[in-house]
């Protein structure tokens, strides 16, 4: 075979083709793409076609797995590496990249993949934060942002968005995802999509997105991370898959398999999700990768020896193995054997090439790498503003007894707890591009805030946990106090005397959720519980920010503490986006999409369950109803709930028509009122259900949702409209339909505190 190289494909006039790139990521290409890729596959043999399918990780710190590392600068040269994660910084992947062209046969270029979830250097708020800003155009403005400062260092690969529904608060990777509502989930999933991938891939500010985790992580059992998802079709359908749907018809260009088995096979070898499912069904035409050496991990599920594992992905239609070196290692052995054709390793490796050509690799290979732009773009002001404004929209007020909140900006605040004194604590999980050095802590950002007009003394005041081994986990590559508990407290103590007021930062460290990091206890950890307590026995009001990345159980705060609020982690700009909501130059606006629990024990709860034969009210008890003898069944916060400054109120729900027939609509109009003395916004929640069907339907189902912000004593009318494809849902054989009869309409302020009306679809 005569030797080719990118150089040559220039040097005939084909690298013309990609000026006009767009950002398709759909694999029916152009006339001269096919072409480009075609002459390029024309010369490629078979191990270089299969290293387009090897995703490796560069030796440096950023891991995520556990993987046998090889020499990946000399893979490199022979051809063997396609993409490359775990990297970062413009100087590194320019070199990689360059290997990749100048010392490789074909010169094919490298895709650097990250996992930017919640921002690159200016880190939002960790994604289940944002999802309770019910705001898909922060969502889409956050992705910009990362996507930017990602792509000036290099990377042209996310591995987001993560839309997992989970209604287990045990579970670390809820941190990750958007809450216990598939449409909602959904909603938030396009929003990234957008962010990231624009409308033009091939622009040097625009990344490819890869949704995660397809499918059902979130619904491990136990809660615990990797286990198994069990649950009839019927569910998956209606109750889990919809938000990985609406990303894909959102244009997202490649998805990320689940680790979990799913009907008994694992997804990376599940070929009726991935091909039947995802690729036929939905369309899904980018390309499959899998989470890292999921592959070979399914050796541990019982189901072969490496051959077999890989030939069951490579059968599943998964054209990219991550880290676990199945593609490199054995599909020219299957080839050979017959038992895979040239062919699906032909359709895996165009699927790849053709996310290159998209992102304008072939034209330029550097175009991801621009050290000085970074300079200019990485943590710049206006993107520090936009962190700032949209964090302040995540913060949930959870109670706020006697109007303690907002704080005045005067007298004297203690600011006791480690999180406040920590810069890295509250940027959450997969904060792996942060740079610490940049960001303020919670103390330094208030000092700044009320200079001048309030005193500020800060006490780390606790351990994160009285076990010190547990708290090495807490911390991972933090270090503890070296103080003793007694020393911490008394400190804390004498700082809550000296004030006017006590700012309690507790909760959770950003090690406590996120990947492998489950949870059986939800509670506040004894050491900060305890310190809580010691606070409010100074007599002093209390205000505790709860820092956390899931639904903790509460209930002993809820009972005891006159002000909470969830600040969740923040990110960068958690300082001064919580002076803003706090001292109240800005009103809290965050609503839960997760349900907090009492007690861990009622896990998982979410509002959209289904009833029993045997129900009861959430605040009953009775003999032989479903329902716990030493709780009730209600939750200590509802989906969709949140507080604010001021108070809201809401008329009766005036229907258009009592009626809808199949092709009609109904319009549903309440009027909102500002009852209280500060202007203030509400979200004003639709829900539905379907009260007589073929088969069991949830008690309620988000349907829409608005905002809308009020002076004191002013009102507007907030409506609705109800068409007959928002109450459609799959029958017991996956029929996607409507069913007549009677409908229980919700309009509220969550899902809990809502008005009724019922009507008819005829």
């Amino acid at each position: 075979m005569k030797h080719f190289s990118l150089k040559s494909i220039i040097a005939a006039g084909l690298a013309t083709i990609v000026a006009g790139c767009t950002s398709q990521t759909s694999t029916q290409m152009s006339g001269e793409e096919q072409k480009f890729i075609s002459e390029l596959m024309s010369n490629m043999t078979l191990e270089e076609k299969i290293g387009q399918l090897n995703l490796l990780p560069a030796p440096g710190p950023i891991v995520t797995g556990i993987s046998e590392q090889t020499e990946i600068v000399s893979q490199i040269k022979e051809g063997m590496v396609g993409s490359i994660l775990n990297i970062k910084g413009a100087d590194a992947i320019r070199e990689y990249q360059r290997i990749a062209v100048e010392e490789s046969r074909l010169g094919i270029p490298i895709l650097f993949g990250l996992d930017v979830i919640h921002g690159y250097q200016t880190e939002f708020p960790i994604p289940l934060a944002v999802s309770c800003a019910w705001d898909t155009l922060a969502v889409t403005e956050s992705a910009v942002i990362a996507a930017r400062e990602a792509a000036t260092d290099g990377i042209a690969w996310t591995y987001s968005p993560m839309v997992d529904i989970c209604r287990d608060a045990r579970w670390g990777r809820i941190a990750e995802g958007n809450g216990e509502d598939p449409w909602l989930s959904g909603l938030i999933g396009q929003a990234y999509v957008r962010g990231y991938q624009g409308d033009d891939l091939a622009g040097e500010e625009t990344i490819l997105a890869c949704l995660k985790h397809y499918a059902l992580y979130g619904a491990a059992e136990s809660g615990r991370d990797y286990n198994t998802t069990d649950m009839s079709e019927n569910r998956m359908f209606n109750e889990y898959l919809l938000p990985y749907k609406m990303s894909v018809e959102a244009g997202v260009g490649s998805v990320m398999t689940s680790f979990n088995d799913i009907n008994g096979t694992p997804a990376s070898a599940n070929k009726w999700l991935m091909n039947d499912v995802l690729r036929e069904q939905w369309g899904f035409d980018g390309f499959l990768v899998t989470d890292y050496s999921a592959i070979f991990e399914m050796k541990a599920h019982g189901l072969g020896n490496e051959d077999v594992l890989t030939e069951r992905a490579m059968n599943a239609t998964v054209d990219m193995d991550m880290c676990g070196n199945c593609y490199i290692n054995q599909l020219t052995r299957l080839v050979k054997e017959g038992r895979i054709t040239e062919r699906q390793i032909d359709t895996a490796c165009e699927r790849v090439l053709h996310a290159k050509y998209a992102l304008g690799l072939f034209d330029d290979p550097y175009r991801y790498i621009n050290k000085e732009k970074g300079e200019k773009e990485l943590f710049k002001a206006e993107n520090r503003a936009a962190a700032r404004r949209i964090t302040a929209e995540t913060f949930v007020l959870l109670k706020n007894e006697g109007n303690l909140l907002p704080l005045e900006k005067k007298g004297r605040i203690a600011l006791i707890g480690p999180v406040a004194g920590s810069k890295a604590q509250l940027t959450g999980c997969w904060s792996v591009s942060s740079d610490y050095s940049k960001y303020t802590t919670i103390y330094e950002s208030m000092s700044k805030y009320l200079e001048g007009k309030a005193e500020v003394k800060y006490a780390e005041g606790c351990h994160y946990s009285y076990d010190p081994e547990l708290e090495k986990h807490f911390l991972w590559n933090d270090s503890a106090s070296t103080r003793s508990h007694k020393e911490l407290l008394d400190e804390a103590l004498a700082t809550a005397r000296w004030a006017d007021v006590v700012v309690a930062v507790l909760g959770e460290t950003k090690e406590m959720t996120g990947e492998a990091a489950s949870m059986c206890n939800i509670e506040m950890q004894a050491s900060q519980r305890d310190l809580l307590e010691a606070l409010l026995k100074t007599g002093k009001p209390v205000v505790l920010l709860l820092a956390n990345g899931r639904p903790m159980a509460l209930k002993w705060e809820q009972e005891n503490v006159p002000a909470i609020m969830d600040i969740w982690f923040p990110g960068s700009e958690a300082g001064d986006a919580i002076c803003d909501v706090l001292f109240g130059d800005k009103a809290p606006m965050g609503h839960l999409t997760t349900t907090f629990p009492q007690h861990a024990g009622q896990l998982p709860i979410y509002y959209n369950h289904k009833n029993t034969g045997r129900p009861i009210g959430e605040n009953d008890y009775a003999k032989y109803t479903s329902g716990y003898l030493d709780v009730t069944n209600a939750p200590l916060y509802p989906f969709g709930y949140g507080l604010s400054y001021t108070t809201f109120e809401m008329s009766d729900i005036d229907l258009s028509s009592p009626t809808m027939n199949a092709d009609g609509s109904i319009d549903a109009t309440v009027i909102v009122t500002n009852t209280g003395t500060r202007e203030g916004t509400a979200l004003i929640q639709l829900y539905t259900r379907d009260l007589i069907a073929s088969v069991t339907r949830p008690v309620q189902e988000l349907k829409g949702f608005q905002h809308c912000t009020l002076k004191p004593g002013a009102s507007t009318p907030v409506k609705f409209t109800i068409t007959p494809d928002m109450l459609r849902f799959y029958d017991s054989q996956l029929n996607y339909i409507n069913e007549k009869g009677d409908f229980d309409l919700m309009i509220g302020f969550n899902c809990r505190d809502v008005k009724h009306e019922t009507f008819t679809l005829e």
